[in-house]
């Protein structure tokens, strides 16, 4: 019996590609999982590169690497910062994060990532973490219900469905997938019931694992570990990622508001390098469809003046 596929990369050339990799420099690859990308990068890297790899599930460990140049942070990469200097790291030449879900989340029903399988309301990528979908469904008031599945789910009937969430949990709070999907599904026009609840799950996930935040803490951070002409190569998957990301390369804070010199020069501390964003094309879609989604945006930190 063949063992299942942990994840596959979306576009793995062209995101190392992007890192520009030196020899022997140092890079970081925040989000581990099966180790598709820090497998390209280590054979890239000369005797005396390095890379360091964060992955937070417990999972994740038996993909670590048996190689001298590779060190292993089982940690949320919001701790980057204090990761490396813990590992007498200063300065890094190039940081990846891939944001995708991997697809061994997706697949095990016990993980409750997925609305195709029945489980518990989990959702968390750590396990250790206190904060489970359930509690987040059992215990948000109606308001930040309907916060959270517009905000991260863009639902516009987000609070039509908080309510029915507050008021189905008085008398029998939630804690399987299959009773949580019976409650939401008559909100969703069966031509658009997957797609839909694609959404009211990644909402939840986000919420979870507080995805948005740690991305914003991961790009400020960036900045101050990051060589002059360093890389930064992050793939998102959704629209909500996409825009935090672009706005900081571009302005330098997330809200994408520009703030320029006594020149008119952008003020900026990193240098967008693929002005257009980079998606996968046909043939990797064909082979794998999760890649659709995947955009790559590629920024350099600028030399100091």
């Amino acid at each position: 019996m063949t063992e299942p596929v942990y994840h596959i990369p979306a576009l793995l050339t062209e995101t190392v590609d992007g890192l520009n990799i030196k020899p022997d420099g140092i890079y970081v690859d925040v989000t581990f999982g099966g180790g598709g990308h820090s497998k390209e990068i280590l054979s890239r890297l000369g005797k005396n590169g390095k890379l360091v790899a964060f992955d937070q599930d417990e999972d994740a460990i038996k993909n670590a690497l048996d190689d001298p140049r590779f060190i292993f942070v089982r940690s949320n990469f919001r701790y980057l910062k204090n990761f490396l200097r813990y590992h007498n790291i200063d300065k890094v030449d190039g940081i990846l994060g891939d944001l995708g879900v991997s697809f061994h989340h997706f697949d095990e029903a016990e993980r409750g990532f997925s609305f195709r399988f029945d489980g518990d309301l989990d959702m968390r990528m750590n396990k250790k973490s206190s904060v489970t979908a359930a509690t987040i469904l059992n215990t948000y008031s109606e308001e930040q219900l309907a916060d959270v599945f517009y905000l991260y789910g863009e639902l516009h009937n987000s609070r039509k469905i908080a309510r029915t969430i507050a008021n189905t949990r008085s008398s029998k709070p939630f804690d399987k997938v299959s009773s949580f999907i019976d409650v939401i599904k008559p909100f969703f026009a069966r031509e658009k019931e997957k797609k839909d609840m694609a959404k009211v799950f990644q909402a939840l996930r986000i919420e979870v694992n507080k995805e948005m935040d740690v991305l914003k803490e991961l790009l400020e951070q960036s900045i101050e570990v990051l060589n002059p002409g360093g890389r930064l190569a992050i793939l998102t998957y959704h629209s909500l990622e996409d825009r935090l990301v672009k706005n900081f390369f571009r302005s330098g804070n997330f809200e994408g508001k520009l703030e320029k010199d006594f020149y008119g020069n952008v003020i900026s501390k990193l240098k967008a390098i693929n002005n257009k964003v980079i998606v996968a094309d046909e043939a990797e879609v064909e082979k794998n469809p999760r890649a659709r989604s995947a955009k790559l945006r590629i920024a350099e930190l600028k030399e100091e003046k």
